[in-house]
Parts: C-alpha cells; sequence; structure tokens
C-alpha cells in the first residue's frame, strides 16, 4: 500500500469471470485529508487510481505499471466523512503475459463517483 492506513479492503469478491466486487473504506483520518482539504475533506483522484491499481495487483498476483488510460471520468466527489463505504467494480483481463486491461466503476451509495479504462503492464 503507497500510502499507509489509508483505506483498507473490506471485501474483494470475484463476481463472474474477470469482473470482481472489491468494498473498501477510506479512513476519514488520514493526513491525505488534512491538505486535501481542510474542513471539506475530498478523495483525490490520483489516491483512487492508486487503489484501482493495488486492487489489481492483489487479484493478479503481480506488480503492476500504468501504461495508458483511454478513460477516466470523475463523476462526483468522494468526502471521506460523508461517503467513507466505496464499491468498485473491476472487469480486468489479462491479454498476454504482460498486459492487462482494467474497466472500473467505484460507486458510493447508488453514485457513481469514478469510471475508468486503463491498460497496465507487469512490472
Amino acid at each position: 500500500m503507497l500510502l499507509k492506513d489509508f483505506y483498507k479492503i473490506d471485501a474483494l469478491t470475484n463476481t463472474d469471470g474477470a469482473k470482481y466486487l472489491a468494498e473498501i473504506t477510506i479512513n476519514k483520518d488520514h493526513d491525505v485529508f488534512k491538505g486535501h482539504f481542510p474542513g471539506n475533506p475530498v478523495t483525490p483522484g490520483v489516491c483512487m487510481l492508486q487503489i484501482i491499481k493495488e486492487i489489481t495487483q492483489q487479484v493478479i498476483n503481480s506488480t503492476l505499471v500504468m501504461t495508458s488510460a483511454s478513460n477516466i471520468k470523475f463523476m462526483a466527489l468522494i468526502n471521506p466523512e460523508v461517503n467513507p463505504h466505496l464499491k468498485l467494480e473491476l472487469d480486468i483481463v489479462q491479454t498476454d503475459d504482460a498486459t492487462i486491461k482494467v474497466k472500473n466503476t467505484t460507486l458510493f451509495e447508488d453514485t457513481v463517483a469514478l469510471k475508468l479504462s486503463c491498460i497496465y503492464s507487469k512490472n
């Protein structure tokens, strides 16, 4: 984990073939939120990208490097004081020995917060 204690994985389930559901809780007391932003914390987008990468690494049991992202849409602010519990729907496809394609939808309650399509390579 790049940011120690930033989040915890509550559940990680293979729902169907290459599809996974990760349920996580963001630590609203983490130091990141002291600067982003005091009194109105917002989960940084780069932290969400890191979480997706780390969960994907756990699923495929390999370290990864993002090589491209064709679609990243932040659709709602994630305030960890209001919505610390997130669901990440992941479609993880290994296209060859070193390339992994990931499609992600991140939600809190019924609100879509993030949609992402990217490609990683094994490091």
